[in-house]
């Protein structure tokens, strides 16, 4: 029998009998991988753990512990809540069931939307099925022949599906008396679902478009451990305490309002208190970089969004042109043929590249009303844009130093977990293959260089160019989608950007396109439940309030906050007549950081009694202590040495 070489993860190799699978080679390796493996990914392609190698190829075997481990897991868990819903209600009609960042979904058309008490049947049903341990499997069928039978069983959603495709052949998987069209792969066993919980329905039309109909969704999630489910709910628990919208409320941030319209922010004073500091900071910030400032219109001629390819590639996303004048405008969605436009007005010599120009940018995006959620997906943001124009040579040298300046700018702000992604071309795109793939395999370089582990997300780059993505941890360990990187050769081609080489010869520049933050209002929102609205103090609204115990002590506190704000200490006076423990009460739900509690005796002392949200007195100081004290906090914004 022939052999064939595999390469591990690792780099090492190893030789194996021909028809040897992912099992095989994963209990080669060790028994505990063969227990927790799910699928394996082979030549870059993922596939059912017993799909057979068929030659020499990179071998990763797959656990829960990996991205795509975790989508082969949640999407089985998909299939088999669809054979409970379809057993427990007959009459409902499949759609589609993807996984998603954490868990899953599924689309039905039934009769009613899914009540509480219906997904508690569900998930007993589940359990039923789960116990049955019944191994998934695969099969194909003619795509002509897929499509009659789904018209003739009256499957009308798959039918559509299927009708799109353009293979001459479709594959379903089947478990126990349940079969579904599906690309695959799946986990090799119902038995390795352990913890699941439905955790909520809602009614979602189909593709998305509100003239199809309505569908009813369910999400879940599932885990190979009853213990992950555990911490997962708890995890939930804590996120319902930090969700942006009720702390944005209580904490009197911000607000939405159907007057101005669904997904258009208005910053109340508190929040936007927070918003000018951060902007300050990443000014600042940007400045010591090396960054100039610049800024452009909120609309342009829709001629300019035809030449940058976005009416082509973007079109969806944006609101409609309007006209004046005989001439059609368009709110811009991005930022980018901006700064390109204004890179046009002048000849450039290679001595004055790299180029570092950055703005503050408000953009206006059409996101379908169903998918508002508070600051995270809104229809006009700020991006935190920056456009960098290189030379060819020098691209490599740029993107590992910006990829540095990004990683210190989320430290300042509190978040120094992250997973990094490199995303490739995807099916709309414009440009070269063979470009793509040189600039892909310089960001792989890149990454190495920096000395960052990553992950590729295949499809996922920018229409005109792949992208470097880091996505943040926070305190639940939740991933967010902030900062991108992507690297263009595209647009410069399309406006024809040039720059003088040193032989006096002209040359295109590359471009970097990037925003750290992501967008001002979404990152706002990650702060929020990052910190459950407990604000470092640099960024806290309010950094102390002062506190008098009775009314005739008012003047003095009075004076206590006009010397902590001529030290630009963002000071409060509450002089209710309301007792001492309410006013405390009150300062501890709007989470102020510190209160400067007044009675006779801190006025003899010219001091102050310090309270510490969340940890409580800390003693008496004298006024300018207690300053020096915030003074010391504020300063250092979270940019210790490491």
């Amino acid at each position: 029998m022939s052999q064939l070489q595999v390469t591990l993860p690792d780099g090492s190799t190893r030789q194996y009998d021909e028809g040897v699978s992912g099992l095989d080679v994963a209990a080669s390796i060790s028994p505990r991988l063969a227990k927790e493996a799910l699928a394996v990914k082979v030549g870059g392609q993922v596939r059912d753990l017993m799909a057979v190698i068929d030659a020499d190829a990179p071998v990763e075997i797959l656990t829960f512990a990996q991205t795509q481990g975790r989508q082969v897991f949640w999407h089985s868990s998909a299939h088999v809540m669809a054979q409970a819903v379809q057993e427990l209600f007959p009459e409902a009609k499949l759609a589609i069931g993807p996984p998603i960042d954490e868990g899953w979904y599924y689309d039905f058309d039934v009769d009613k939307p899914f009540s509480p008490e219906d997904l508690e049947l569900i998930e007993k049903k589940m359990a039923e099925l789960i116990a049955e341990d019944a191994s998934f499997s695969r099969s194909e069928l003619p795509r002509q022949q897929a499509i009659e039978k789904f018209r003739a069983a009256g499957d009308v959603y798959k039918a559509e599906i299927v009708e799109e495709l353009e293979d001459d052949t479709v594959s379903f998987y089947r478990h126990s008396r349940f079969e579904d069209l599906c690309r695959g792969p799946h986990i090799p066993r119902t038995g390795l679902i352990k913890g699941y919980k439905l955790t909520s329905s809602s009614g979602a039309y189909w593709r998305g478009d509100e003239k199809r109909p309505m569908l009813q969704r369910i999400y879940g999630v599932s885990y190979p451990k009853k213990s992950m489910l555990v911490e997962y709910l708890h995890r939930m628990e804590e996120a319902k305490k930090r969700d942006h919208r009720m702390l944005g409320k209580q904490l009197e941030l911000y607000t939405i309002t159907e007057e101005v319209g669904a997904g258009l922010i208005l910053w109340l004073p508190r929040g936007a208190r927070v918003r000018n500091e951060m902007e300050n900071f990443w000014r600042e910030q940007h400045l010591k970089a090396g960054y100039e400032m610049v800024f452009s219109p909120h609309i342009a001629n829709l001629d300019l969004w035809h030449k940058s390819g976005h009416t082509d590639f973007f079109k969806d996303d944006m609101f409609a042109p309007f006209e004046a004048e005989g001439r059609k405008f368009q709110l811009r969605p991005m930022n980018c043929p901006f700064h390109i436009s204004m890179y046009r007005s002048r000849r450039w010599s290679y001595r004055d590249l790299p180029l570092r120009w950055a703005e503050l940018g408000t953009v206006y995006r059409f996101e379908p009303s169903g998918v508002l959620h508070g600051l995270m997906r809104v229809r006009g943001f700020t991006q935190d844009d920056a456009h960098h124009f290189v030379t060819q040579e020098g691209m490599e040298e740029e993107l590992v130093w910006l990829l540095d300046f990004c990683v210190n700018l989320l430290k300042a702000f509190g978040f120094s977990d992250y997973d990094v992604f490199l995303s490739t071309r995807p099916e709309k795109a414009i440009g070269d293959p063979a470009d793509w793939e040189r600039a892909q395999n310089g960001l792989h370089s890149v990454l190495k260089k920096a000395g960052l582990a990553y992950q590729v997300d295949e499809g996922g780059g920018a229409f005109y160019g792949p992208k470097i993505d880091i996505k943040i941890k926070d305190a639940l360990n939740r991933s967010w989608q902030c900062s991108t990187i992507q690297f263009d050769f595209s647009l410069p081609e399309r406006f024809d950007l040039h720059y003088i080489a040193a032989d006096g010869q002209q040359q295109r520049p590359f471009m970097i396109h990037r925003a750290l933050l992501g967008s001002i209002e979404r990152f706002f929102g990650v702060l929020i439940e990052h910190y459950a609205g407990n604000f470092p103090l640099w960024l806290a609204p309010c950094q102390v309030r002062v506190l008098p115990i009775t009314d005739d002590l008012n003047e003095y506190a009075a004076d206590v906050v006009q010397r902590l704000e001529a030290r630009d200490i963002k000071a409060e006076l509450d002089i209710r007549s309301e007792k001492i423990g309410a006013k405390i009460r009150d300062a501890e739900l709007l989470k102020v950081p510190y209160m400067f509690i007044v009675g006779k005796r801190e006025v003899v002392a010219d001091s102050v009694s310090v309270r510490k949200h969340t940890v409580g007195d800390i003693g008496v100081k004298s006024v300018e202590e207690a300053a020096a004290l915030l003074l010391s906090e504020i300063e250092t914004k979270g940019l210790k040495e490491s």
